[in-house]
């Protein structure tokens, strides 16, 4: 390049001071709320909270848990209930010779009811249980709504650093597009070389490539965001991360060791309802060894006459029945065993979750503290030496003593770090929403 560029009345070493103060711009950007440019911003976006209620009101999983706790508990009413009674209707002592009903006074007409009892408590405890397995299937759609969060805060996050990212790289691109201004000017008085034009238009159109490739993820998370917003979300602008009021709260006044808290988490808690479930089941096992009776009514009409040419008198008869469970050995004694078990397996099961809820959140908890601390790296040393390093080059530059390639491989390597930054405040806020998520606190 001619050394008379720098002299030129709007020459390249006004267009590098121009970057040169744009740049630590740029870096602040990426510390401050995430912005976007004004023609991206619509009008009355609504806010995180206002889309995850919607999205949870609208949700046809949530319907669907409450019908299924909703059958359950109907069942539960009507497994409770006395068997139905049994009408027995027959012809008895009918002589076969003549088929006669007035022949013979033992032949009778009879008609009865039967009517079982439930064995012991099992009735009641049934419908306990029952209930108690809606409450489970209820907790289900706590546990869904959780998820539902979870996923509108992921996408949220995912297009806030998108929306970020794409900022700060509109912001360069349009730089290096003053810068190529200049430099075609300055070619057309021939004070400078075509290598530095076409360097200039490769890293706009490398700039291209990574906008294009930013608007596809960001339509790609509108377009897994209709799953819970239907057509709204393809409209969805967002221009700031969540706040975590409450989950930095809970941080700064609970301890490390979040047990307690993790046990009334939906999923803990559809856990509890299992093992209530399963220590009702053994109480219905218990209830197998008692007796089980039943009552049985009949009555019998008689149309013959007595030997002595009176009529016969009607029958009444009454039964009452009793099942006697001697041998329990290899029925109630096994199934008493069996749901002593579940119990067994139920508790277990619990407190293996809570065991990997403790650690998702101990391991997440520390990818937070050192995602702090790579930021305040960032935001303390690394872009404060690529800005220096840009000026250097600058000042070399208008020494004679670098090139043009050199500042723009430093301009870039600010943004990148730039970028990489705008990554890890996303990367936090990822953290958070994975926190968040175990612990309840949203």
């Amino acid at each position: 390049m001619s050394k008379h560029y720098l002299a030129q009345p709007l020459g390249m070493a006004l267009m590098l001071m121009m970057l040169n103060q744009a740049y630590p711009a740029l870096a602040h950007a990426a510390s401050m709320p995430v912005s976007s440019p004004p023609e991206l911003q619509p009008y009355a976006q609504p806010d995180l909270t206002t889309l995850i209620q919607w999205a949870i009101d609208h949700d046809p999983g949530q319907q669907q848990f409450h019908y299924q706790a909703d059958a359950i508990s109907e069942m539960g009413i009507a497994s409770s209930q006395l068997m139905d009674p049994k009408l027995k209707l027959g012809v008895g002592g009918l002589p076969v010779d003549s088929f006669a009903f007035d022949e013979d006074p033992m032949t009778n007409i009879s008609v009865g009811l039967m009517q079982e009892f439930g064995r012991g408590d099992t009735l009641t405890l049934q419908q306990k249980q029952s209930e108690q397995q809606a409450s489970g299937v209820r907790q289900q759609a706590d546990i869904r709504k959780l998820d539902i969060t979870k996923a509108v805060t992921n996408a949220w996050i995912e297009l806030a650093y998108l929306n970020q990212t794409r900022t700060l790289m509109v912001q360069n691109q349009s730089l290096f597009r003053e810068l190529l201004s200049y430099l075609e000017t300055n070619y057309g008085l021939g004070t400078n070389q075509a290598q530095d034009i076409i360097q200039a238009e490769l890293q706009i159109s490398r700039i291209d490539e990574q906008l294009q490739a930013n608007q596809q993820l960001q339509q790609r998370w509108r377009a897994q965001l209709s799953e819970w917003l239907g057509s709204q979300s393809a409209s969805l602008v967002v221009t700031s991360y969540p706040q975590w009021q409450t989950l930095t709260q809970y941080l700064t006044t609970q301890p490390a060791n979040h047990v307690s808290t993790l046990a009334s988490h939906p999923a803990v808690q559809v856990r509890d309802a299992l093992i209530k479930t399963s220590e009702t089941g053994v109480d219905i096992a218990r209830e197998a060894y008692q007796p089980q009776f039943g009552v049985e009514v009949m009555y019998a009409y008689r149309q013959a006459d007595r030997m002595d040419g009176s009529p016969a008198p009607d029958l009444v008869s009454a039964y009452l029945t009793m099942d006697l469970p001697l041998f329990t050995e290899k029925r109630q004694d096994k199934k008493l065993a069996a749901a002593q078990h579940q119990v067994g397996a139920a508790r277990t099961q619990r407190d293996l979750l809570i065991q990997q809820m403790q650690a998702q959140a101990a391991a997440t908890d520390a990818d937070r503290s050192h995602i702090q601390q790579r930021l305040a790296r960032y935001q303390r040393t690394l872009l404060k030496q690529a800005r220096e390093k840009t000026r250097a080059v600058e000042r070399g530059y208008q020494n004679n003593t670098s090139q043009l390639d050199e500042y723009i491989r430093a301009a870039s390597d600010e943004l990148a770090l730039e970028l990489e930054q705008a990554r890890l405040e996303a990367d936090l806020n990822q953290a958070n929403n994975n926190l968040a998520y175990l612990l309840n606190q949203y």
